[in-house]
């Protein structure tokens, strides 16, 4: 036999060696008993319904814990559904609080300069950064089910919010309005956020691929990085722009505005800072070297700028931030006005992109401990804590890489090392603000670049190279789309990618040939198996997908056409004549009206050509609507066949007829 245009191999022989080939395979596929295809029970559409939606948002049936519970047992356990820190709670002890005091603090002294840098980051006033890194974590500590998750302001959120805020408003020109944009965007981020927690919508924010992350990092933290040079280069004028080629032009640009002051601590604290985060990375029982180096540069840096402040004026300094607790800030959300469409833009954008690194850095630590973090209620914790932090002077925050890798390193077991990290960012707030006048500024460039360079994951690009060149383009058009477009625009672009490559797989599925391992009755693909022999006078074919509207018209095309190079090949080999097309629908999970017809008009189509079409194994919902739709009557009682073994055993024996 010879193969179709998809390179598969070729087999030469003659009309004898044909009957030779079917004889040896008719006695290698011995007579099996031919068992009948049944339809499923039957069930009612409403149970149908129930379990369809029961699938789709409750797939780990989170109440089976209160199934024959006494109605106490039941309140206790619902405490412990909706607050997980009444779970922990009750077998709390000193050795575990000894753990936590020493996590808390540990992450506490990375927290208050990542707080402050961060929030220069989003274009926000610093204090804002230190407010977002103690209401949040104590917010989350009650609602949150991670033990291990460091809560606060991130980079790539606090970019995000930054790039799509300033497109539009200037802080320096107007910074009260600026104020109430970000804390509307964080309120809209938590609602949102909490919202497809509590409607189990967490798929939403899994078209946010792994490929298009890795991107998208990687593009924010280069442009996060030239931003910072602002600071490291001590330049007063600067774009605000976000992409690649503006700010390389602006740096540029303002080369007379450099200062070689400076420049020198800059260069020296980053080096400082980068050499302590390779040191830990080499040896992670040195984890504290990398989380205490931000908060020493800032203390060696505020030091020296104070002693050399009559001599180092060129070097700028955070200046005054004021003492006390989150001042509140309901009002000033900013629910009516012209830029209230730029605030609900903002927050969605920012609350994916928190919601789906802060539920990443859960998963990641929850495997090394060996239990379980429950993502809708990760949405719901960090939607609330949005929520109560966008009332409270806070903006977007979420679980920190950072913050987390720390925290676990540390010996942190429960959620109550945010709760220490937040009561000493709390004595920060009240006592301890004015010691951050003489900080400078480009220790806080040097913190940002520093963190933001781990976001950078070259080998993760290689390795979407060599396995799915599709998922490689997703991750290259959305770090191009970032660094020469603009951040939000380079996002979008990567998500119509990867749902472009969904719609792809689901409109043009594979479809195989299938061949006989000599010697049993096992079926596979001819190409991956090349042991695997053609059943003279029988093509069998594979389809690896739903049958839906939007790929039965490309399944008819495509499984006519193997037929068509199949009967021309045997016309070239001079082999036995094609009689039957036998379809192995194993893989087929679903099928709708459009599938359906496609079928019917598939079996009318070759019986006009004197070719039986055979149907193999469909599952029990495709049984049904084939059932019920009476396409499964016009195909016979030897129409269907549970395994491809019999319906060729059967086939070949001559007792089906087309």
């Amino acid at each position: 036999m010879v193969m179709n245009s998809n390179n598969n191999r070729v087999e030469h022989f003659d009309s004898h060696e044909t009957e030779t080939t079917a004889t040896k395979l008719h006695t290698q596929i011995s007579m099996p008993e031919i068992h009948q295809v049944r339809l499923p029970p039957k069930i009612t559409a409403l149970h149908k319904l129930k379990h369809r939606l029961s699938e789709i948002f409750f797939p780990e049936d989170p109440f089976h814990r209160f199934k024959n519970q006494p109605s106490f047992t039941k309140f206790i356990l619902a405490l412990q559904f909706f607050f997980p820190i009444f779970h922990w709670a009750p077998q709390y002890n000193l050795s575990l609080l000894r753990r936590d005091v020493i996590s808390g603090l540990t992450i506490a002294s990375l927290a208050i300069p990542q707080g402050i840098s961060y929030a220069k980051l989003a274009n926000l006033p610093p204090i804002v950064g230190l407010y977002s890194s103690f209401v949040p974590p104590l917010i989350y500590s009650v609602l949150g089910s991670s033990r291990h998750l460091g809560v606060g302001p991130v980079s790539i959120a606090s970019l995000v919010m930054g790039s799509m805020l300033s497109e539009t408003v200037s802080y320096s020109h107007d910074p009260i309005l600026y104020l109430q944009l970000a804390f509307t965007a964080t309120f809209v981020a938590g609602l949102f956020q909490a919202s497809l927690g509590i409607l189990r919508l967490g798929f939403v924010i899994d078209f946010l691929s792994k490929a298009t992350l890795v991107g998208f990092m990687a593009g924010a933290a280069i442009i996060v990085s030239l931003q910072q040079l602002k600071g490291l280069l001590g330049i007063v004028h600067f774009t605000p722009k976000m992409q690649f080629i503006p700010v390389l032009i602006s740096v540029y640009k303002q080369k007379d505005e450099w200062s070689w002051q400076t420049i020198i601590m800059g260069i020296g604290f980053l080096l400082f800072l980068l050499t302590t985060r390779h040191i830990s990375l080499r040896k992670p029982k040195l984890f504290w070297v990398s989380a205490a180096a931000p908060l020493t540069s800032v203390i060696l840096s505020t030091l020296l700028v104070f002693l050399l402040r009559h001599k180092a004026h060129k070097i700028s300094v955070i200046s005054y931030l004021p003492k006390g607790l989150n001042p509140p800030s309901v009002n000033l959300l900013y629910f009516n006005g012209p830029h209230l469409a730029l605030a609900i833009k903002t927050g969605i954008v920012t609350g994916i992109l928190s919601l789906t690194e802060g539920i990443a850095v859960g998963r990641t630590f929850a495997s090394l401990k060996n239990y379980q973090v429950d993502g809708n209620k990760e949405m719901m914790a960090i939607g609330l804590m949005n929520i109560a932090g966008s009332c409270s002077s806070c903006y977007v925050t979420t679980g920190s890489f950072s913050r987390s890798a720390v925290n676990y390193n540390a010996g942190a077991q429960t959620a109550v090392s945010n709760i220490i990290m937040a009561a000493a960012v709390l004595v920060t707030l009240l006592f301890l603000m004015p010691l951050f006048y003489y900080t400078p500024n480009v220790v806080l460039a040097a913190i940002i670049i520093a963190a933001v360079i781990g976001l950078i994951d070259y080998q993760a690009a290689y390795k979407l190279w060599k396995v799915d060149k599709l998922d490689f383009l997703a991750c290259i058009c959305s770090f191009f789309g970032v660094l020469f477009i603009s951040v939000p625009l380079g996002l979008s672009i990567a998500v119509a990618i990867s749902v472009f490559k969904i719609l792809l797989h689901v409109s043009r599925p594979n479809t195989l040939v299938l061949g006989n391992i000599p010697g049993t009755q096992i079926f596979h693909n001819i190409n991956q198996y090349k042991e695997a022999l053609r059943v003279p006078s029988i093509l069998i074919l594979a389809i690896e997908s739903p049958i839906y509207f939007a790929n039965s018209t490309y399944l008819q095309e495509r499984i006519l056409r193997w037929v068509r190079e199949e009967e021309e090949c045997i016309k070239a080999n001079n082999g036995s004549s094609l009689k039957c097309v036998v379809l192995d629908m194993t893989a087929v999970t679903a099928i709708d009206t459009s599938g359906l017809e496609t079928l019917n008009e598939l079996r009318k189509m070759l019986e006009s050509r004197s070719l039986q079409l055979v149907l193999v194994n469909p599952v029990g919902n495709v049984m049904e609507k084939l059932h019920m739709s009476k396409v499964l009557d016009t195909f016979g009682l030897r129409g269907v066949y549970l395994t491809v073994g019999e319906a060729v055993a059967d086939i070949t024996s001559g007792k089906a007829q087309p």
